[in-house]
């Protein structure tokens, strides 16, 4: 038995003789954290993407990022189908899949993801919402479990980014605007992803994201797109929106992204994080002491290009003009060990025989990614159980735990007395069949006893693939909806919740609505007992709620609470809770 394949030794011993044994060109190809769709055994028609043999066979990629995963048995039969192939090169490397996060409700293709058959929980900010770490931990550990029978080792989360720009298109993903209860989660999270404090063959290994924070997003825009590259700190809170990291590496996350984003006016060069070495060397390595895989987000280096579908430039804000393997080199002197989203070993091997990185970095870099692998189990068994796969992922338990954790993330903010058992019940946006139980279903409000509307924040809609998924933009509902609603209103008395991915302003919704809740990400059941007032909702709120988008324009990026006069404040719970 060769030494790194003996599960006696000790694991630095294991890397170090896996390392000696390695060539340059093999080295390479572990520093890029590619891509990958699963399916029936074979590739997506059309060849859209490098098949998995070309990727693991003939270029040596070990680490993929799922992109779409199937139902639990397919996935689980692919992850088999790429360790074999893995497994019948030179080294034998297994393969580490990754994915952001599926076990809630949104569906964005460079975010997150709902679907192939998870146990689904609200958001991550509905994690907040429910203030209860032990909760949290509960869930993340079943979320991990699940991702685990499927194969999926690493998670593209928890972000640490604190929710202070009201506007920003990924607060969903945040634990929200009070870092003292983000901290909280995180390390609730963290613990329940990972198992403890460190990461072992039950373990899915946590990359908190993005460092060094992508919450001040100048204008709530969002970095993965040009006109969204800077992060502003006018209130001057850089080191708050450090605390939540500090905390995440603290609780032992075994990874670290980067952010897109260039971090305007605090001191250091204006380039993207992923090329800023005094935020990766000196600030994440030297102060925080982190020895962990920094992995780039996707695409800093080069574009994504899906022939047909869609073609995307890299987000190498800040040094637009570099070519690719000058930008492979800022990368890698910077501190990152991965190459988020790049299939192409060569930029490494150019940025090497160039003289800009020396080999001793790259021999960093890849130690810290060989631990991981070995921490994780994956050179002792790299294969699941496709029968356990199918009985675990999605099973009862999981589901009713996800529901679970949905009720309690939700948040009363205005209760009146809602009629008991009301007759009649006028609907939107709510499965008939469901609210068919809650009384008998009519076609118009002044027909009813009482009005059950579920509504998502608004947002103004962007043109193209992916920016049409990012909500971004004015926080008010247009004028003519708030019309609309009120006409309901006059009619019959008027219940709401409103899915708050982001903070709506919902000032002229409280002034007619008999009840008002607000959720983020819950089955219409669960929305309705509240509604109707068979629950009482137990949330607290994550964030505030503005008043008005003036209050919102006119507060500061990186400022937690810091729009003036909110309708509700971060930690309202229900009036009648």
């Amino acid at each position: 038995m060769l030494p790194y394949k003996n599960p006696e030794l000790p694991v630095e011993d294991r890397v170090t003789d896996l390392l000696d044994r390695m060539t340059l060109p093999e080295k390479a190809a572990l520093i890029c954290h590619s891509r990958m769709t699963a399916g029936p055994i074979g590739d997506l028609p059309g060849d859209l993407f490098p098949s998995s043999e070309e990727l693991i066979s003939e270029r040596g990629i070990t680490h993929f990022a799922m992109m779409a995963v199937p139902d639990p048995v397919t996935m689980a039969t692919w992850n088999n189908h790429v360790q074999d192939l893995a497994a019948a090169t030179r080294l034998g490397i297994p393969v580490t899949l990754s994915s952001d996060p599926r076990h809630g409700w949104a569906s964005n293709p460079a975010t997150a993801h709902s679907g192939g058959g998870f146990s689904a929980g609200p958001e991550p900010i509905g994690l907040a919402a429910t203030d209860d770490p032990d909760l949290v931990r509960e869930f993340a550990a079943m979320a991990s479990a699940e991702l685990r029978a499927v194969g999926i080792r690493v998670a593209f989360h928890p972000m640490a980014d604190l929710a202070t720009e009201p506007r920003w298109a990924r607060i969903s993903g945040t634990f929200g605007e009070d870092a003292d209860r983000a901290v909280r989660m995180i390390e609730a999270y963290i613990a329940g992803m990972q198992g403890g404090t460190g990461i072992g063959p039950d373990s899915v290994a946590c990359m908190v994201k993005h460092f060094p924070g992508n919450g001040p997003q100048a204008g709530g825009e969002d970095p993965h797109f040009a006109y969204g590259r800077d992060a502003v700190y006018p209130g001057g809170m850089f080191e708050h929106h450090l605390r939540p990291f500090d905390a995440a590496l603290a609780a032992g996350s075994a990874q670290v992204m980067t952010c897109y984003s260039i971090a305007r006016g605090i001191g250091v060069r204006e380039v993207g994080a992923s090329f800023n070495r005094e935020l990766l060397t000196g600030l994440l390595r030297g102060r925080f002491g982190f020895d962990g895989v920094v992995c780039t987000d996707f695409n800093v280096v080069t574009g994504m290009e899906i022939p047909g579908v869609v073609s995307l430039p890299p987000r190498d804000w800040g040094v637009e003009d570099l070519d690719d393997v000058a930008k492979t080199a800022l990368v890698l002197n910077a501190g990152a060990d991965q190459l988020g989203g790049e299939s192409d070993p060569g930029l490494v091997l150019a940025a090497v025989s160039s003289g800009a990185v020396p080999a001793e970095r790259i021999d960093e870099a890849v130690r810290r990614i060989l631990r991981d692998k070995f921490r994780l189990g994956l050179f002792e068994n790299p294969y699941v159980d496709v029968d356990a796969a199918a009985k675990l992922v999605g099973a009862s338990r999981g589901r009713e735990l996800g529901r679970r954790v949905q009720a309690r993330s939700l948040v009363g903010l205005k209760s009146a007395a809602a009629p008991v058992a009301p007759a009649r019940i006028y609907v939107e946006n709510i499965d008939p069949v469901i609210a068919a139980g809650y009384g008998e279903i009519v076609s118009a409000p002044e027909d009813a006893d009482l009005a059950l509307v579920r509504l998502k924040a608004p947002y103004d809609k962007r043109e193209g693939l992916l920016e049409s998924a990012f909500h971004a933009g004015s926080l008010e509902f247009p004028a003519e909806e708030i019309d609309r609603l009120r006409t309901i209103a006059e009619r019959v008395p008027l219940a709401v919740e409103v899915y708050l991915d982001r903070p709506a302003v919902l000032t002229p919704i409280a002034e007619f609505a008999t009840v008002l809740a607000g959720g983020f990400g819950a089955d219409d059941d669960l929305a309705l007992d509240v509604l109707t007032g068979r629950a009482v909702p137990p949330g607290v709120l994550p964030f505030d709620l503005p008043r008005s988008q003036r209050a919102v324009e006119e507060s500061r990026a990186d400022v937690p609470f810091d729009t003036a006069d909110p309708l509700y404040r971060c930690g309202h719970r229900c009036p009648r809770a």
